[in-house]
């Protein structure tokens, strides 16, 4: 039987996985979902997404992309999940439990659901039914933009069910893509969300004149943050020096294509929250998931300085210089 893969979301990194399952040998058939109707009619004509990665050529039949969120759910069996995850529970407001029973759902998401602050597979298996065996997390590291560019890239395809996750990385594995395989949905999709605050408070310290030498004690302690509280909250055997939990922190941190880098530089250097939002015109996961996780770790109470003072930032109106000087005391 032909896999049939539907994509949620119509942001550059939804159009980057439509790329590589376009790009992708085997055969299957490709569903995608957006809200924008004038997005939509535009793909349906030109064959590219007018908002995002425009270069990108869509090779789907026009009847497959629909802002009808249940019939596109409907017609799959594979669901990508990849609106911001500020938007989700907004996003899925219209379907129940039902639409997602017996379909494999994989989060394509590097957020939090904030209402819920919980990780995505988290909220899809305690809303929705779906069980932890059929949820799949992608991460990275992998920009949108080198995909675009068909530059190598790696991802890692996380779940429970190793002999999933494997069907489904051969499904997106292409010339410029290698999927690899891991059974710490837990861990890496945590990653993900923090290596976006990282990425922000790399943002601040480089915004507020931080230099280079400085960044890599921040980044080296960013890894240990992530360690300490992967540990804590799902303790198995892991290595956090692969590329799905320090890659992704690292070019996160550290590219010109990173948001939430570029989001936290403009913090540094004296734009409000919502004067940067406006002028990216683009979601900074970072800034909603520090909120979410300061309240997650109420609970697991693990050490983390460059979280908290990010929070303090964003969330408190601490001055970014005064913070991130403060920090500069705390770190090793």
């Amino acid at each position: 039987m032909v896999p049939r893969v539907a994509m949620i979301g119509g942001g550059s990194w939804a159009t980057a996985i439509v790329k590589m399952l376009s790009d992708n040998f085997a055969a299957k058939e490709i569903y995608w979902w957006m809200r924008n109707v004038t997005a939509i009619e535009h793909i349906r004509k030109y064959k590219h997404n007018p908002s995002y990665l425009s270069s990108v050529e869509v090779r789907i039949p026009e009847d497959n992309i629909s802002n009808d969120l249940s019939g596109v759910i409907a017609a799959a069996d594979y669901i990508i999940l990849n609106v911001p995850a500020a938007f989700l529970k907004e996003t899925l407001a219209a379907i129940g439990p039902e639409a997602l029973k017996g379909k494999k759902v994989v989060s394509a998401i590097k957020g939090i659901v904030p209402e819920d602050n919980s990780i995505v597979g988290e909220f899809i298996h305690n809303n929705y039914g779906v069980q932890l065996e059929d949820i799949l997390v992608i991460s990275g590291p992998c920009h949108a933009e080198e995909v675009a560019l068909e530059k190598l890239s790696y991802l890692t395809i996380a779940g429970i069910d190793t002999a999933l996750a494997s069907r489904f990385a051969g499904l997106v594995s292409t010339r410029y893509i290698k999927a690899n395989v891991s059974d710490d949905i837990f861990g890496t999709e945590y990653a993900a969300v923090l290596k976006n605050i990282y990425a922000v408070a790399s943002g601040i310290c480089h915004g507020v004149g931080y230099g280079d030498n400085f960044q890599a004690v921040l980044i080296a302690n960013a890894i240990r943050e992530i360690k300490r509280f992967v540990d804590a909250v799902h303790p198995i055997s892991r290595d956090i020096n692969e590329s799905a939990y320090l890659g992704d922190l690292l070019v996160t941190a550290y590219s010109q294509f990173s948001r939430n880098r570029t989001f936290g530089n403009m913090i540094g250097k004296g734009y409000t929250v919502k004067s940067a939002q406006l002028e990216m015109n683009m979601i900074a996961e970072g800034y909603y998931a520090v909120k979410s996780m300061h309240h997650v770790n109420k609970k697991y109470k693990v050490d983390m300085p460059i979280s908290r003072a990010v929070y303090a930032v964003l969330y408190e109106k601490h001055s970014p210089q005064i913070e991130m000087r403060l920090l500069t005391e705390q770190l090793s």
